[in-house]
C-alpha cells in the first residue's frame, strides 16, 4: 500500500504554518523618541575647555537628546528612560526642569527615580546651562536659551519616546575597541597599586557595551552605547557648534541602521568612566620642539600651555575635525559589528532606585565597620587650573602642584581662604578655590548630587553623576557586579524559549542524532549542534552586564581614586569631595544595590535647591541687526563660483545675515543644499548633516553687521545634477520685531565622478563649437 503523501504533506504544511505563525512572547515594551537641543549657534562660550575666547559661531553638526524606554510588558507602570544628551554633560537645573515638565504632562508616572539624563561630554555644545557659579564664569552667567533648548529637547525626546512604545526585544552584547582612547594621565594611574592594575590589559577601558532594541520581528529600532573616551576630539579653536565623536558616530549608526528598519533608527553613544581618557591617541607633545611633554606635569619647559595631545589627523589643522572622524568611525564601526555578531537577549524584572546623597558629610567605612574617612565640602586644586593635554589651561599652573605658588596662593586667598578643617580634609590638594565654602550669589558648586541604578534582566547601569578615572570605574563597577552577580546568579531561573525569532529545525543530543529518529534527522546543522549552541550561549553565560553612565543627572566634576588623589593632578585636583570620594561612591551604591536585591526602598534623601530663578548674566542680548546700504538680509556676498565640482570638493556662499540668537531654528534649519529635480527643488543636506557646516560672523563684537557662510564638501555618492545653496535667518529690528529672511546662491553642477565631469566638459565644449560654427556658416558635414 503507498503511503498518503497528500495527507502528510498537508499535516507537515499545516505544521509549518503553526511552527512559523506562533510567536514567543514578548518580554518588553520599547519606546524610543529624539529632538534638537542644538541651543545658541552665535556669541555664547562653547562648553567644556572653559576657553573664553572660544565663542560659538554656527554649526557642524545639530545637537541631540535620544530617549530609549524600557518597560514591563505586564506591568507597564514598572518603567525607565535613558536619555543620552549630546552635551558636555546633564546638569540638576536640566534634570530638574525635566521634571517639572514630565510631573506636569504625566504625573507621578516619571520621577527621578525611573529617569536617567547623561551627556556625552562634547566640548562643542553651548554653555551656561548649569546652575552653579564655577561653571558659568567663562560662559558671563546663565544663559537661559542654553538651558531652555536642552530641557525642551530631553522633555519632547521623552514624549516621543512615550508615545512610541510597542512590543519589543531588547539584546546586549560587548567587545573590545582599539585604537580610539589613550590615558592622558598615565602616571597618575601608575600610584594605583601593582597587584590591581596587573588584573588589567590596558591602562584604559577598551570595551564598549551596546544595548540593542528591536521591534517583536527582530528589526532594530535602535541601540545605546557605552565607551569612555572624552569628546575632545574637535579641539579649543573651534567655534562651531558639534556633538564631536559621540554625535558623529550617532549620525553614522543612525544612516545605516535606517537603511533596515520599519522607522527611524535611533543611535546614541553614551559615556562611560570617561575621566583620564582622550581620543587625542598619538599623545601629547610639546609645539615648540615637537618633542613628547614632560609626563609627571603635561609641561613644556615648565608651562602647560605648549603641551597639547594629538588626535589621529593632528597634523591636518583643521580644528580637529578629520580626528574626530577618525574617532568617529571606530566607534560606529564597533557598534556596527556587535549589531551584526552574537547578542546576548535580555530577560528579567525592570528596576530601578534612586536618592539624592549630599557628598559633603559622609563617613566611609571599612569592610570592618571603622571608619576610614569622610568626605570633604567641595574645592578645587592648582592642577586644575593647569586643565588637560585635550586643553591646556593658562599662566604657570602645572598638574600634580601639591604647594601651589605664592602669587596664586595670595589670589586664592582674596577669593576665600578655607578652613583648617577644610585644608586638612582635602589634603594633599592645595585649594585654590575653596568652592563649597562660598555661596555668592549663589553655590558655586553642587553638595547634592543624585546616585540611581537602573536595572532590566541582566543589564544593570550605574547613572554616576560626575567623571570617574578608569581605575574609578573599574571599583565601582566590580563593587557592584559582585553583590548583584552573586545574589541572582543563585537565584537565575533559566526559561527556554523555543521556536523563537529564527526557526532552524530541532535539536537532539550528539546520542540521539547517531540514532536518527526523527527529532536527530531534523537536527539542521549536524551532530554538534548542542554543544554549538552551549558554547554560544557559555560566552555570556548567565552573567550580570555592569556598565557606568557617567556625567549623569548631576555635574560634580571628577571622581578619582585615593592614590590618583595624591598626584594631584587634572583629574585628582577636580576631585571636589576630597580623597575618599570614590569610597563614598561605592558605599552609596552599594546600598542602593543591596536595596535593589532585597525590594526595598532607599531614602529620598535631601532635595537640592533649583536656582534657575536666581542666576545671573552678563551675555547682552541682540539689540539690532543691520546689513550695508544698498545690501538686504539674505543677500550674496560671495556667490559659489560657476562651474561644476565633484565629490570631495567644497562650495561655499556667504550671506548678509542677522544673528542666530533671534531664532535658534529648533527642529529646523539655517541651510539647505538643493538638488533641482522636475518638480521643482528637493532639500537633500541641512545644517545637521556631516556634509555641511554653517559659520556665522561678525566684523567684531560690537558690530551690528554679520555674514552666514554656507559650505558644502560634496559627498560621494551624490547623483550628478543641478543645486544651489540656501540660507534662512531671522533679523531684529531697533523695535524689537523679529524678521525672517532667505538667500540663495547660483546653480552650480555636480558630477559623480571627475571622468562624468570631463566628459560632460567636452559635451559643452563640442556644443560651444557646434554653436559657434552654425553662427560663422562654417559646413558642419
Amino acid at each position: 500500500m503507498q503511503p498518503q503523501r497528500p495527507a502528510f504533506c498537508k499535516a507537515l504544511l499545516a505544521c509549518i504554518v503553526l511552527l512559523y505563525g506562533t510567536s514567543s512572547a514578548l518580554a518588553y515594551q520599547i519606546g524610543i523618541g529624539k529632538a534638537d537641543i542644538t541651543g545658541p549657534a552665535a556669541d555664547v562660550e562653547l562648553m567644556g575647555y572653559a576657553s573664553p575666547t572660544q565663542i560659538a559661531s554656527g554649526i557642524h553638526i545639530r545637537l541631540y537628546a535620544r530617549a530609549f524606554l524600557v518597560a514591563d510588558d505586564e506591568d507597564d507602570r514598572k518603567r525607565f528612560i535613558f536619555v543620552n544628551l549630546d552635551a558636555c554633560m546633564a546638569a540638576q537645573a536640566i534634570t530638574l526642569g525635566v521634571h517639572r515638565k514630565l510631573k506636569e504632562r504625566y504625573g507621578d508616572l516619571y520621577t527621578e527615580d525611573n529617569v536617567a539624563i547623561s551627556g556625552t561630554h562634547t566640548h562643542s555644545g553651548p554653555a551656561g546651562y548649569l546652575q552653579y557659579v564655577l561653571y558659568q564664569i567663562t560662559s558671563l552667567g546663565f544663559v537661559r536659551q542654553s538651558w531652555a533648548a536642552l530641557v525642551d529637547g530631553a522633555f519632547q525626546a521623552i514624549v516621543e519616546a512615550h508615545e512610541s512604545v510597542r512590543p519589543g526585544r531588547l539584546e546586549v552584547a560587548a567587545g573590545e575597541l582599539l585604537e580610539a582612547n589613550i590615558n592622558r594621565s598615565p602616571t597618575a594611574y601608575l600610584e594605583n597599586p601593582a597587584e590591581e592594575r596587573a588584573k588589567y590589559k590596558h591602562d584604559i577601558d577598551k570595551n564598549m557595551t551596546l544595548l540593542h532594541l528591536t521591534e517583536s520581528d527582530g528589526r532594530s529600532r535602535g541601540a545605546l552605547t557605552w565607551f569612555p573616551v572624552h569628546c575632545t576630539s574637535i579641539n579649543n579653536t573651534n567655534t562651531l557648534i558639534s556633538g564631536d565623536n559621540k554625535g558623529t558616530a550617532a549620525q553614522l549608526l543612525e544612516k545605516w541602521g535606517s537603511e533596515n528598519a520599519s522607522s527611524p533608527f535611533i543611535a546614541a553613544f553614551g559615556q562611560a568612566n570617561v575621566g583620564d581618557t582622550s581620543p587625542n591617541t598619538q599623545g601629547a607633545f610639546c609645539l615648540d620642539t615637537n618633542e613628547p611633554c614632560q609626563k609627571e606635569h603635561s609641561t613644556c619647559n615648565g608651562r602647560n600651555e605648549l603641551c597639547i595631545g594629538r588626535g589621529p589627523a593632528w597634523d591636518a589643522d583643521d580644528f580637529g575635525y578629520q580626528s574626530n572622524e577618525i574617532i568617529a568611525r571606530k566607534q560606529f564601526g564597533k557598534a556596527k559589528d556587535l549589531l551584526q555578531g552574537g547578542l546576548m537577549q535580555i530577560s528579567g524584572p525592570i528596576d530601578y532606585r534612586h536618592s539624592f546623597v549630599d557628598m559633603t558629610r559622609i563617613e566611609v567605612l571599612a569592610s570592618n565597620w571603622t571608619q576610614l574617612g569622610k568626605t570633604c565640602k567641595p574645592a578645587m586644586g592648582f592642577g586644575f587650573a593647569a586643565g588637560t593635554t585635550d586643553g591646556p589651561g593658562a599662566f604657570d599652573f602645572k598638574q600634580g602642584d601639591t604647594k601651589g605658588t605664592a602669587f596664586w596662593r595670595l589670589v586664592s586667598s582674596f577669593i576665600r581662604s578655607p578652613t583648617e578643617e577644610q585644608a586638612e580634609c582635602q589634603r594633599p590638594k592645595q585649594i585654590l578655590l575653596d568652592t563649597g565654602e562660598i555661596n555668592i550669589p549663589y553655590a558655586w558648586q553642587p553638595s547634592i548630587v543624585d546616585v540611581q541604578i537602573l536595572r532590566v534582566g541582566q543589564l544593570v547601569i550605574l547613572a554616576v553623576p560626575g567623571e570617574l578615572t578608569t581605575m574609578s570605574g573599574r571599583r565601582l563597577r566590580e563593587a557592584i557586579y559582585d553583590q548583584v552577580a552573586s545574589e541572582w546568579g543563585s537565584d537565575v531561573t533559566v526559561v527556554i524559549a523555543g521556536l523563537s525569532n529564527t526557526y532552524t529545525g530541532y535539536v537532539a543530543t550528539p546520542e540521539e542524532y547517531d540514532v536518527q529518529r526523527f527529532e536527530g534527522a531534523a537536527t539542521a546543522y549536524g551532530r554538534h549542534t548542542l554543544s554549538a549552541y552551549i558554547q554560544v550561549a557559555g560566552d555570556w553565560g548567565h552573567d550580570v552586564v555592569v556598565v557606568i553612565a557617567g556625567l549623569s543627572n548631576t555635574y560634580s566634576s571628577y571622581v578619582a581614586t585615593r592614590e590618583e588623589y595624591q598626584a594631584q593632578r587634572y583629574e585628582g585636583s577636580s576631585t571636589i569631595f576630597g580623597p575618599h570620594t570614590l569610597d563614598a561612591y561605592i558605599q552609596e551604591f552599594s546600598k542602593m544595590a543591596q536595596a535593589m536585591l532585597h525590594g526595598e526602598s532607599v531614602p529620598q534623601g535631601p532635595r537640592p535647591h533649583y536656582l534657575v530663578d536666581q542666576q545671573w548674566s552678563l551675555l547682552t542680548p541682540v539689540v539690532i541687526d543691520t546689513v550695508p546700504s544698498g545690501a538686504e538680509f539674505g543677500g550674496i556676498i560671495a556667490d559659489v563660483p560657476a562651474g561644476d565640482y565633484i565629490p570631495g570638493e567644497r562650495v561655499s556662499a556667504s550671506f548678509h545675515a542677522g544673528c542666530p540668537r533671534n531664532n535658534l531654528r529648533t527642529n529646523d534649519t539655517f541651510l539647505t543644499v538643493e538638488r533641482k529635480t522636475s518638480n521643482g527643488w528637493t532639500v537633500v543636506y541641512t545644517d545637521a548633516d556631516l556634509s555641511t557646516k554653517f559659520d556665522w560672523k561678525r566684523p567684531h563684537m560690537l558690530s551690528s553687521l554679520s555674514s552666514a557662510t554656507v559650505i558644502w564638501t560634496i559627498p560621494e555618492g551624490v547623483p550628478s545634477g543641478t543645486y544651489r545653496l540656501q540660507h534662512f535667518g531671522d533679523h531684529k529690528h531697533l523695535t524689537g520685531s523679529i524678521m525672517n529672511y532667505s538667500g540663495s546662491s547660483r546653480e552650480f553642477l555636480v558630477s559623480a565622478s571627475a571622468a562624468e565631469r570631463q566628459q560632460a566638459r567636452s559635451r559643452a565644449g563640442m556644443m560651444s563649437s557646434i554653436w559657434r560654427w552654425s553662427n560663422q556658416g562654417l559646413p558642419l558635414y
